[in-house]
């Protein structure tokens, strides 16, 4: 077989470079490349989708440290990024085959080091965050939710140091070929990524970010040239990403591995980055080429798009890019369109209140930037009187002095009321999941702490019977990469909204008209979100086109009665059929979070938990989300034309964003309505973005082990209103 030729490029002919060091080429060269999931003669492809995956494109990835480049491929969700990651990595057709080529791996250099590296797939590892969840493969997981809160271990409940070393097999076979671990480079994987304290706990115990920090250090145990990171900062928590950050670009600089980060348009960019592709959808390049650069040029077409002097690129809407450009220092995060104001505070500039428009005076979501009204607080849901949890001497939640009833009290005192709306934050490990636990009563210990769940304990009282798990979790909407992870894949897209109204996962739903209405309304309201074969990358005016479209078909079946002076409905709606014929496990990740954020809310329970809802979704169904979640659908976002002059005569029209009141509420047929005071909510994100505009109460758990107390405090308006809250949350200094 010929191998392929290698391409080194030469240098400039009119300057000489003296030295002993060799220039190698690049580790990946795609030369006019476009790409297909099928080959474009194959039978396969008339048959399925198989549309081109980023046409003629052109890339490089230097192999040396003298032409040095950090990558960060930058889209919304489900524009392509994964897949970008994929061709990289030696995935997917590449038309013509010649296109794609790997010059480093076919030199001496690798044949020294290994020749199995030669081969992409092993010189080329992709840790993705966006769709998985878990350890993967190598690490079982445990066959149901509370499974990892028992203090009795099975054969499967393999440890961190097992799943590092490879050894998560009941039955090993020998491979007398097979390669140890390295445990000069195991040791510096577990210090690099903080894994020490880690070692002895099974993988089922893992925080979501302790989880991520295990999987990247296990592809970086088996020596990669190139490490593709998809979505490495997604739902980790500020102190993490100040340290993991410097920790990947020290990798970068030592070529070892070589770097390209796949993140998402509300994540901040590390500022070790040096180039940039933005992608827009449908597999497509945007801006390629240094940071800087490409953020002047997605800077430049946001104010021309909105002055009107270039049509909008459907395939680029301005949502997308609101968040872009915020840069990750090892000090903090400094945001963009941010400065500082007189009194101290952060204000937004005069350039992202064109973006907001009408939007200046209330969140996200459609919360006032200040509170004017305390809220009404209703009798106790949640009541926990010196909660401690401990797995023999290593206590995991409430190991602190806590100053309660006028005196100091041991472990975690804690009520949550019914209008209260709280965020629970904290490192990674702190026990943010361990305390979501003793709520939904999936952790044993819930049993012998003294909790009361709705006014009841798990266990019987004098004159008052304990409290079962079906009644507690009836009670309860909520929405968590557990979650995630457990809810059958074979369920349909309507099933999983049944589902709130089931005792189990695949338990028979107890459903009435009103369920059925709530979850058909649900369904309409975000089909854009949820169908495929809805058109995913359309403008802000398309998406209101799209929405009024339903609410006027709504509208064949209902009359104004002028005696009653309201609408009446003359038939009933129609049914959204579509979603009984699409599997949950079908679904892109977005969509999924999305359908299982709707389970949580659709039946309007007593306690709304959200643990990470909103990860893997991008800003635009994140914020849809958020606005559902406040006002259901009595409220939407729509754009209104805004007419500025230039000169004398020159008139620029631009699209701003309001929340409005929707059709559906002014004909008063709302069927799901927002938050009421009778509910409460509990939400946790690492993501500023990601909180709902009603939280206001908040507790910030400490670092395990450290002894020291829990934080509380309570905020005067949203979190998006004020950037300082988000520092006084998590201790940190503000960034001007």
């Amino acid at each position: 077989m010929r191998r392929p030729t290698v391409r080194i490029f030469p240098r400039s002919l009119s300057c000489r470079h003296y030295g002993t060091s060799k220039t190698w080429p690049p580790i990946i060269s795609i030369n006019n490349g476009t790409f297909h999931r099928h080959h474009p003669n194959a039978c396969l492809a008339s048959t399925t989708p198989n549309p081109p995956l980023f046409e003629n494109l052109n890339f490089e990835l230097p192999s040396s440290s003298s032409t040095q480049k950090h990558w960060s491929i930058i889209g919304p969700s489900n524009s392509g990024k994964t897949i970008f990651l994929q061709i990289l990595g030696g995935k997917h057709i590449s038309i013509p085959a010649t296109a794609r080529s790997y010059p480093y791996l076919e030199t001496e250099e690798i044949g020294k080091k290994d020749h199995e590296l030669r081969n992409p797939a092993r010189a080329i590892k992709r840790v993705g965050f966006d769709g998985e969840t878990g350890l993967g493969a190598q690490a079982p997981q445990s066959a149901y939710l509370s499974a990892r809160y028992e203090s009795r271990r099975e054969d499967t409940d393999f440890s961190v140091l097992d799943y590092l070393l490879g050894n998560t097999e009941l039955n090993p076979s020998k491979d007398p070929n097979g390669k140890q671990i390295d445990t000069t480079n195991l040791e510096r994987v577990i210090k690099d990524l903080n894994l020490g304290d880690l070692l002895d706990m099974p993988v089922s115990n893992l925080s979501n970010g302790q989880t991520r920090r295990a999987r990247i250090a296990r592809a970086l145990l088996g020596k990669p040239e190139v490490l593709l990171l998809d979505e490495p900062f997604m739902g980790l928590d500020p102190p993490t990403l100040l340290t993991l950050s410097p920790m990947l670009h020290r990798l970068a600089n030592t070529l070892s591995p070589r770097l390209v980060l796949a993140l998402r348009p509300q994540d901040p960019i590390p500022d070790w980055i040096t180039h940039l592709i933005y992608l827009k959808g449908d597999c497509q390049i945007a801006f390629q080429g240094p940071k800087k650069d490409v953020l002047k040029e997605l800077k430049e077409y946001v104010a021309a798009s909105k002055a009107g002097k270039v049509e909008l690129d459907l395939h680029m809407p301005l949502y997308s890019m609101h968040e872009v450009g915020r840069t990750l220092t090892s000090k903090g995060i400094l945001e963009t369109g941010v400065t500082p104001s007189t009194n101290g505070k952060r204000s937004i500039d005069q350039s992202t209140r064109e973006t907001r428009g009408e939007m200046d005076d209330l969140s996200r979501d459609g919360y006032p930037r200040l509170d004017a009204d305390p809220p009404s607080i209703g009798e106790p849901l949640i009541e926990m009187e010196g909660v401690s949890i401990s797995y023999g001497s290593k206590t995991v939640l409430g190991n602190w002095k806590q100053f309660e009833d006028s005196k100091i009290q041991d472990g975690l005192w804690w009520n949550v009321r019914r209008g209260e709306r709280w965020g629970i934050f904290g490192p990674n490990g702190s026990g943010k999941t361990t305390l979501l636990s003793l709520i939904c009563s999936d952790h044993p210990q819930t049993y012998a702490l003294p909790i009361k769940l709705f006014g009841r304990s798990r266990l019987p009282e004098p004159g008052q019977p304990g409290i079962s798990i079906f009644d507690i979790q009836a009670r309860i909407g909520h929405s968590s990469p557990e979650i995630h992870n457990h809810i059958p894949r074979s369920l349909t897209l309507r099933q999983v909204l049944e589902n709130a109204w089931s005792e189990t996962f695949r338990g028979v739903p107890k459903l009435d008209s009103s369920a059925n209405d709530r979850i058909d309304a649900c369904l309409r309201w975000f089909e854009q979100d949820l169908r495929p074969g809805v058109d995913q990358r359309q403008s802000h005016e398309h998406e209101k086109l799209q929405l009024l479209s339903i609410i006027e078909n709504d509208r064949r079946t209902i009359r104004w009665d002028s005696l009653a002076n309201k609408y009446i409905e003359t038939e009933p709606r129609s049914r959204p059929s579509w979603a009984d014929g699409i599997l949950f496990g079908g679904l892109p990740f977005s969509a999924q979070r999305v359908a299982l954020f709707l389970r949580a809310v659709v039946k309007q329970p007593d306690l709304v938990i959200l643990d990470e809802a909103f990860s893997g979704m991008d800003d635009r169904v994140r914020d849809r989300c958020l606005l559902f979640l406040a006002h259901g659908e009595s409220k939407r976002v729509s754009y209104v034309s805004h007419t500025t002059k230039k000169g004398e005569h020159q008139k620029l029209r631009s699209k701003r964003p309001r929340i409005e009141k929707s059709d559906i509420a002014k004909a008063g047929l709302v069927k799901v309505g927002g938050l009421t005071n009778d509910q409460a909510l509990i939400c946790i994100s690492h993501v500023r973005e990601e909180i709902p505009g009603s939280i206001r109460e908040w507790i910030c758990l400490p670092e395990a082990n450290t002894g020291a107390p829990a934080r509380f405090g309570r905020l005067d308006g949203p979190i998006e209103g004020d950037y300082g809250r988000w520092n006084e949350i998590w201790g940190m200094p503000q960034k001007a």
